[in-house]
């Protein structure tokens, strides 16, 4: 393929940040077409990117003939009938996370997916962990903490600390879904390194069951928990331990450890993003030098150009992959909602 024409539907900060920037810095990519949720925002967006299409609804953009592939920058509510417009008529699709509204509509993405082969189905992974993404596996590899026996993944703040704070979209379940906090973002790393998790058992808590919208002048119930916990079952028989809040102060950022029977893995992953080891014969933990041959950098867009041109394929992330962190939070609000635990079996 020569010149590859995106259209851009969805054009919120993360596009503005990472996914327009990332496609026009590829050779031979042009943004051709938009769709914001107002026409004055699409207006905006094609004016600072030179897009030469405005259109009114995104199913015009899908369906515009001179496209090739479709950037989805919307909010989760969207993205599951975009996906499966957009591979039905032949386009390429990368799209923003999370996946979807819950596992259901990601089972259809992937169906729809698989039923098109040819084309190339993207989700925009998690920007946690890939630094030293290589060396993690480096270290797992070559069995240096031994058996894995458990796992920690934290990861708060205290964004929903105060009642007074108005609702997020994040918070809203009719544009959200199932998903909740940063356990998706955090809990996909951990996964690129270890296997999925077999049974969770989970308890969840909203301390602000209404907030205010300023999009509607009105309070509206909280659809996402303002607090998470999970403990889970692996396939080798390890423990993991999940803790996700909005509302702590103070608390721990997105880290994962890994625990073995002969040495510990900690990923700090956020402000720092630094890996530490300690063997169980060392005194204490110190910091692994991630060298610049094995440092992985953000190049998502790079990599969607070049799987539709067949000179890569996806690793971070497929329809697949994506998929199954999905039946995973559906696990978890599964079992918060029953007070039981609830066993995992992936249908990808």
């Amino acid at each position: 393929m020569d010149t590859i024409r995106v259209g851009m539907i969805g054009f919120g900060a993360n596009t503005r940040l990472r996914h327009a920037p990332g496609l026009l810095a590829c050779p031979k990519v042009t943004l051709e077409a938009v769709c914001n949720r107002s026409l004055e925002s699409s207006q905006k967006a094609a004016k600072e990117y030179n897009i030469p299409k405005i259109y009114e609804s995104w199913q015009q953009v899908v369906e515009d003939s001179t496209i090739d592939a479709i950037c989805i920058g919307t909010w989760p509510y969207m993205h599951c009938p975009i996906t499966v417009a957009a591979l039905e008529n032949g386009k390429h699709v990368l799209t923003e996370a999370r996946m979807a509204m819950d596992d259901n509509e990601a089972r259809q993405m992937y169906v729809a997916s698989q039923q098109h082969p040819e084309l190339v189905a993207q989700i925009v992974p998690s920007p946690l962990g890939m630094r030293a993404h290589k060396v993690v596996q480096q270290y797992l590899a070559t069995n240096k903490i031994g058996e894995l026996r458990e796992v920690v993944v934290l990861g708060t703040n205290a964004a929903y600390a105060q009642s007074d704070t108005p609702l997020h979209w994040r918070q809203s379940g009719p544009y959200s879904g199932i998903n909740m906090l940063a356990l998706g973002i955090i809990h996909e790393p951990l996964v690129r390194w270890i296997a999925d998790p077999i049974r969770v058992l989970a308890s969840t808590q909203t301390f602000t069951p209404t907030r205010f919208n300023k999009e509607t002048g009105e309070q509206e119930p909280v659809g996402t928990p303002d607090s998470v916990q999970v403990i889970t079952e692996l396939p080798c028989g390890a423990r993991g331990i999940y803790h996700m809040s909005g509302v702590v102060h103070h608390g721990p950022g997105p880290q994962i450890h890994l625990y073995g029977s002969q040495g510990t893995l900690k990923y700090m992953m956020a402000p720092d993003d630094k890996l530490y080891f300690g063997a169980a014969s060392d005194s204490q933990m110190k910091e692994v030098t991630v060298s610049e041959d094995l440092a992985v950098s953000w190049r998502v867009e790079e990599e969607f150009i070049n799987a539709i041109r067949g000179i890569e394929q996806i690793e971070f992330n497929n329809f697949a992959k994506g998929v199954r962190y999905m039946e995973f939070t559906k696990a978890v609000e599964q079992s918060a909602l029953t007070g039981q635990t609830v066993d995992l079996q992936y249908s990808a």
